[in-house]
């Protein structure tokens, strides 16, 4: 792969990438440039899709194997739990239990639950329970702090 780069002192700065065929590589660096516009690469069973961080109702890490869901579509992503949380400083995305991040701005409704549980209705009308792990911190979230 030949990498050309070029110092430019006026006029706006761009990327062109040329390639015969879309390697796991470059659709890494595709996504990194993506997410300047807050976006995420992943695969569902057909195709590699872009989805905006801010579509995302929830996040699940079932068998080692991370999962995004948004309204209409689940997307299998690479990498873990943990690494997302650490790279996306968005303050919207709740660790809710030990498998799932929620995104809080997608939160239709709140109930608490026996054992200090709290079951948060999403925008789509699934039901995922916050864990009492989490829960307390949830709380002081609402209420403004972090």
């Amino acid at each position: 792969m030949k990498i050309d780069i070029q110092k430019i002192d006026f006029g706006e700065e761009s990327i062109t990438i040329r390639y015969k065929a879309l390697s796991p590589d470059l659709k890494r660096i595709i996504g990194i440039l993506e997410k300047s516009e807050n976006k995420l690469w992943g695969k569902t069973d057909t195709e590699t899709v872009s989805i905006s961080i801010s579509s995302i109702l929830y996040l699940e890490s079932v068998d080692d194997k991370l999962f995004a869901y948004t309204g209409n579509r689940v997307v299998r992503l690479d990498g873990t739990l943990n690494s997302f949380v650490m790279e996306i400083s968005d303050e919207a995305f709740f660790r809710c239990s030990k498998s799932m991040v929620i995104n809080v701005n997608k939160v239709k409704t709140l109930k608490s639950l026996s054992s200090n549980r709290i079951d948060a209705t999403m925008e789509s009308g699934e039901h995922i329970i916050i864990s009492r792990r989490y829960a307390s911190d949830f709380r002081r979230l609402l209420k403004g702090g972090r």
